[in-house]
């Protein structure tokens, strides 16, 4: 019998999952104006083939008002984002 029936099925692989960057508030503290995908690919926060998904998390604080732009934002980070004087834009 070949190995590839010998061998048990595992899992499952969903081919419609979107996977997102992740940047938390902490990377984006110290920017000003507007923040957008393409501004945090230029300080490395997230890689250049990541631009088209990027998420936003509340972890850390921002002392600053900015204005985000990203495609998906958590509660914590939109709470905080609007707390600090700022905006968030979903793109």
């Amino acid at each position: 019998m070949p190995l590839q029936r010998r061998l048990p099925k595992r899992g499952f692989t969903n081919i419609f999952r979107q996977e997102y960057a992740v940047v938390n508030l902490r990377d984006l503290d110290g920017m000003s104006g507007t923040v957008t995908p393409e501004t945090m690919a230029d300080q490395g926060l997230v890689k250049k083939k990541d631009v088209r998904s990027i998420k936003v998390l509340g972890v850390g604080e921002l002392k600053s008002a900015v204005t985000v732009r990203a495609h998906k934002f958590s509660k914590s980070a939109l709470e905080k984002i609007q707390a600090a004087g700022g905006k968030a834009e979903v793109i």
